[in-house]
């Protein structure tokens, strides 16, 4: 009884995890809608964290159950452990920052998609920058996204950021030399969405430094999670790391 009892919250731990799993993916193939994805994520994570109390509970009670009715119950745990601990990192995350997808380095004059546009015609976010709320959000929540000043000429520095997108496998948009922009967009993985981003690269101090700039902006959703941010950051320290 025992192990019927824990061979149950195991294949209920399984549905559950890939139910959560599958909520994006189902998205990202067009099996149903964003609405749908979003609810399947939702109610597979309520499920998770339901089952991972309970059969942590269990598996005091069922102590002397036998080897295969722990394995049971150790293994679903560890399935909804895993979906719990991602759902509640997510669900923080959104909680603790502003509710914004256009972040960049230069707040005053942000860089500005031109070959992008007509790829972002049927998006939902405009391509243009979102205003003095956003800016000033973000000035709150990021106040380390700070442009990348270099003494590395200006092409080197176009030929590093093109290949650390082509090494980060985002897709290339467009390379203007003479106007110093690189463009390129990252599709993300499970759901699928897509973030822009734009890069300008300027002379500074009569040539004898470079200013880079970058901007990231998500297609669709009023909130990125923090995506955005994160990303900027990360390509500027990898950038100027190569530059070193």
């Amino acid at each position: 009884m025992k192990r019927t009892i824990a061979k149950i919250f195991f294949y209920l731990s399984l549905t559950a995890t890939l139910v959560f799993i599958f909520s994006g993916y189902g998205y990202q193939w067009d099996i149903w809608s964003m609405g749908m994805g979003f609810t399947l994520l939702r109610y597979s994570a309520y499920a998770a964290i339901g089952l991972v109390i309970t059969q942590v509970i269990s598996l005091f009670i069922m102590k002397g159950a036998g080897a295969k009715a722990i394995s049971f119950l150790v293994i679903g745990i560890f399935l909804t452990g895993a979906v719990s601990g991602t759902a509640l990192y997510w669900q923080n995350k959104a909680q603790n920052v502003p509710p914004i997808h256009d972040i960049s380095t230069d707040l005053t004059t942000p860089p500005e998609f031109v070959s992008m546009v007509r790829l972002r015609a049927d998006a939902p976010n405009p391509p243009e920058y979102a205003g003095e709320e956003t800016a000033a959000a973000q000035e709150e929540a990021y106040p380390h996204i700070q442009p990348l000043i270099v003494t590395t000429g200006k092409q080197e520095v176009i030929d590093e950021i093109v290949m650390l997108i082509v090494s980060r496998n985002w897709d290339m948009v467009s390379i203007n030399r003479a106007e110093g922009r690189v463009e390129a967009t990252e599709k993300l993985p499970w759901f699928g969405f897509k973030d822009d981003v734009v890069l300008r690269v300027t002379e500074i101090e009569n040539g004898t430094s470079t200013r880079v700039d970058m901007r990231s902006k998500s297609r669709i959703g009023r909130s990125d999670v923090g995506v955005n941010a994160d990303r900027i950051e990360a390509f500027l320290k990898d950038l100027e790391r190569k530059l070193e």
